[in-house]
């Protein structure tokens, strides 16, 4: 007899009334039942006209009972189906075909209801193979016909009308819109799209495109008719990706279903044991072989652990069908479980906690300079640059100025590394940088260079500029916090989260000041990859359990030393679906409440029905032992107890964050 997966077994869904066939066999069973027993109570007929439908019963109730057992036999494993069959065929031998139909009855009965329960998780989760069209509106020679998505190249044009499904991750090239995303990133509210502008753009590279120009499949276009390029196969779609790692992570099993499988091996032997002593008790007490081999059969029914075997499967179920609805990813029942439990998160910085986007936040002028003046001089020079410094000047800085301000002709430019940027504007040099490049100047008084300290301290980039000969002005840059880092850090103390740090390459003072902003307990700056993965360590040092929470890409090491590893914005990212434990697939760390609630929900619930499950053999085994209870009782509370945690598993799948 191995470990049982009484419930978690396939469905019957190939009888003569397709999917309900199981039920309706155990209400057949039952009315052939109850015929039977009104027939040999009160008719007054002979037994040979009660035994047609308690034979009828015993058909419909063991029908599928003994064809999952033999279906075990032949693979060399002993299931309770088998035991059970074994019950019901003794009992009949005893001339107790009602106990015995009762038992097939109800067994039967408690069977078909856990496959319509589990059932319903399944379908949670097989739901999102649905998502994706079965086809496409492909350009073919400028007219666009409906071919197979696996017809599909990348490359290929499509045409998306409004309101249907896309069908393969791509890239707007014509129109704009708003697409639900709520079905791979779990975002409630629909994202406004349009189409890219730079034709030269790499499609391989596609994390480096812009949100606003990315189409996931599987999510719904909004009112208008768009047109996208494909940059992945349908095979190869986020959609498809996260369908196969779903269904991959029911089958990795949580600490607690291991823990519980170990102690089958050395329940379910001593239970045979048991029951074997208890057929030879004739041996020892007055009483005939049959009342001894009665005894055993209800001992064996109560006995054995259907309950135990099911209550955290179901669960595990539940939890990842309901997260992966919720844009989460679970990959596996060892995540889900551990999430809960752990009191400590350490979090990367860029792109994380703040945009991962610098941000032009300080224009301060110098030396009675106009602000229009310098702010035009100095995106003529950062223009000619790639850095993302550079950009960010340009971008916010033009956002500054009035529009119609003509930008200065540069006649040179010459990138000074590590230091700045130099170039000549209408004959003047100008030169933009940090303190560095600025190095032995007598200008650079000791109450510029305090100027430029206190802006670091504040958690700033600084750079100086100095045009024609004096300085102009002090440039101010700085990765923002995102919008929802504080509330969400509150959330999470809420949860009972005690320890909250920052593990970022950025310098001390950057990670102190945005550490200050939002609430965290502790921030480490300056760190190498390597670094990070030794204070995940000492984070995690004893019995501690820490989550590491970043991009998936330059964290990994430090994901891989962590408890759990959760990647931010996944959707768009191979890297990130591979190495994280757990992958929030939008950019959203607000989602993070919602995936520890779930978890300790889940954790919650596997110890209720642990109790539940153990607590009912632990009553029911002595009862029928010492005759308080027959093979009846202990059939009804056997089925019960296991129905039960598989509904107390299903509530999970109507999980809300508070």
């Amino acid at each position: 007899m191995s470990g049982h997966n009484h419930g978690c077994c396939t469905p019957h869904n190939d009888g003569i009334f397709g999917e309900r066939t199981e039920l309706i066999f155990a209400v057949l069973s039952g009315f052939f039942l109850i015929s039977g027993y009104l027939l040999q109570e009160f008719s007054g007929f002979d037994f040979i006209y009660a035994l047609v439908p308690f034979l009828l019963s015993y058909f419909f109730g063991g029908f599928f009972t003994a064809k999952e057992a033999f279906e075990e036999i032949s693979k060399g494993r002993f299931e309770i189906d088998f035991l059970m069959l074994v019950a019901a065929i003794g009992a009949a031998f005893l001339d107790k075909w009602a106990e015995g139909g009762l038992l097939l009855f109800l067994f039967s009965f408690g069977h078909a209801l856990e496959h319509l329960a589990m059932d319903k998780a399944q379908k949670s989760i097989e739901a999102l193979t649905k998502l994706a069209p079965r086809v496409a509106f492909k350009k073919i020679d400028g007219v666009f016909r409906e071919v197979d998505l696996e017809n599909l190249e990348v490359g290929d044009i499509l045409r998306i009308r409004p309101n249907s499904t896309v069908p393969a991750d791509s890239i707007l090239v014509h129109g704009r819109t708003n697409i639900n995303q709520a079905p791979i990133t779990g975002e409630s509210i629909p994202v406004d799209k349009e189409p890219i502008q730079n034709e030269g753009v790499d499609y391989k590279n596609i994390t480096s495109i812009p949100d606003k120009h990315r189409a996931f499949a599987g999510t719904i276009n909004g009112d208008a008719t768009i047109e996208v390029k494909v940059v992945r196969k349908a095979e190869d779609s986020t959609l498809s990706r996260l369908i196969e790692m779903v269904q991959q992570a029911q089958d990795k099993k949580s600490p607690t279903q291991l823990l519980t499988d170990k102690f089958e091996k050395f329940y379910v032997p001593a239970v045979l044991i048991l029951i074997l002593i208890l057929n030879l008790a004739f041996l020892v007490l007055d009483e005939p072989w049959s009342a001894s081999f009665y005894r055993s059969m209800a001992a064996l029914v109560a006995a054995s652990p259907c309950a135990l075997a099911i209550s955290t499967p179901s669960a595990v179920l539940s939890g990842i069908a309901r997260a992966a609805k919720g844009g989460v990813l679970f990959k596996g029942g060892k995540p889900l479980e551990d999430l809960g439990t752990l009191k400590t998160l350490a979090f990367d910085k860029t792109g994380t906690l703040t945009e991962g986007k610098p941000k032009l936040t300080d224009v301060i002028l110098l030396n009675n300079s106009s602000e229009a003046e310098l702010l035009s001089e100095v995106i003529a020079l950062e223009n000619t640059s790639n850095h993302p410094l550079a950009k960010a000047i340009v971008r916010d800085g033009s956002a500054k100025l009035p529009v119609e301000y003509q930008i200065p002709q540069l006649s040179a430019s010459e990138a000074i590394q590590g230091k700045g940027i130099s170039g000549h504007i209408n004959g003047n040099q100008i030169s933009i940088g940090n303190l560095e490049l600025f190095e032995g100047e007598e200008q650079l008084d000791s109450k510029l260079v305090k100027r430029i300290r206190d802006l670091e301290k504040d958690g700033k980039t600084t750079m100086l500029v100095k045009s024609g000969g004096h300085f102009s002005g002090i440039l101010g840059l700085m990765d923002e916090p995102r919008e929802s880092a504080k509330p969400t850090l509150m959330r999470l103390r809420e949860l009972g989260i005690k320890q909250m740090v920052m593990l970022t390459g950025d310098n001390q003072f950057v990670a102190d000041a945005v550490a200050k902003e939002i609430g965290l307990t502790k921030a480490y700056g300056s760190l190498l990859p390597e670094e990070k993965v030794e204070k995940i360590r000492k984070l995690s040092s004893g019995k501690a359990k820490v989550a590491m929470v970043g991009d998936g890409v330059n964290d990994a090491p430090a994901m891989a030393n962590s408890t759990v590893g959760i990647a931010m914005g996944a959707a768009g990212s191979d890297v990130a679906l591979e190495t994280a434990d757990i992958a929030l697939m939008a950019d959203r760390l607000e989602v993070l409440p919602f995936a520890i609630g779930l978890s300790r929900k889940a954790h919650n619930i596997v110890k209720q029905n642990l109790w539940i499950s153990l607590g009912v053999v632990a009553l029911l085994l002595p009862a029928t032992i010492f005759g308080w209870a027959n093979i009846g009782v202990a059939v009804v509370f056997h089925e019960g107890s296991t129905l039960v945690v598989v509904l107390n598993a299903l509530r999970l799948l109507g999980y809300k964050s508070e």
